[in-house]
């Protein structure tokens, strides 16, 4: 049984379901049933379910970086004109991939890659900070901080836009002008916030982004000072 298929089979497929499951409609069970095969036939390559997930990202991010990386040796500045911009266009583009997937941001969250394609593209942004004036545990931990706010905010955006199909529907318990109906009288501030935090996804995301590139400058600024 087990011959039929194979680990990629079983991660298109996932990746396929996703966007008609969700991340907790999506599991084992239900993936051997689209590829109309027994349960204990995934089961050979995949353990449980975070198996799957850890596999599903690494599939991802081979596929994101492949795609998206500049030309050139790891370490080399490729295309990008100044580390500022490589953080700011690559955070754009993982956003807007991750977005692609229903719950894509969960899916990624949490996961541990199954190989060492991360490798490449990790030393190439670390070394474009490094050529920047940095320290390697600088570009390390600047990198590190837009990336997880990149999937923080996708995770955020995801909650009040489930459908990557439908990007313009908005789930019903983030109906902005019922929160600020309840809110208005007693919380002026937090009910005006509402439509900062939940209106403009792009804006408020790209607001964000410029805010830790700041702040990734103001450290590099304080231990020239120091």
């Amino acid at each position: 049984m087990a011959s039929r298929i194979d680990r990629d089979v079983v991660v298109e497929t996932a990746l396929r379901l996703l966007n008609e499951t969700g991340l907790d409609g999506l599991s084992l069970r239900r993936i051997a049933k689209e590829l109309d095969v027994q349960a204990p036939a995934l089961y050979w390559h995949f353990k449980n379910k975070q198996e799957l997930l850890d596999e599903m990202a690494t599939a991802f991010f081979r596929r994101l970086f492949a795609t998206t990386m500049p030309a050139g040796e790891p370490g080399a500045a490729g295309r990008w004109p100044s580390w500022q911009e490589m953080v700011v266009r690559s955070c754009a583009v993982f956003r807007r991939e991750l977005l692609k997937y229903r719950d894509g941001a969960k899916v990624i969250s949490g996961t541990r890659m199954t190989d060492d394609s991360f490798a490449a593209p990790l030393e190439h942004f670390l070394g474009r900070f490094v050529e920047a004036g940095f320290t390697a545990a600088e570009g390390a931990r600047a990198w590190w901080t837009a990336y997880n706010y990149t999937i923080g905010m996708v995770i955020e955006e995801q909650s009040v836009h489930p459908d990557p199909g439908h990007p313009e529907v908005r789930d019903p318990a983030y109906d902005l002008d019922d929160r600020e109906r309840r809110l208005a009288a007693t919380y002026p501030l937090a009910a005006g916030a509402g439509r900062t935090l939940f209106g403009d996804s792009q804006e408020a995301f790209e607001s964000g982004l410029r805010i830790i590139v700041a702040g990734i400058e103001a450290m590099r600024g304080e231990r020239k000072g120091s």
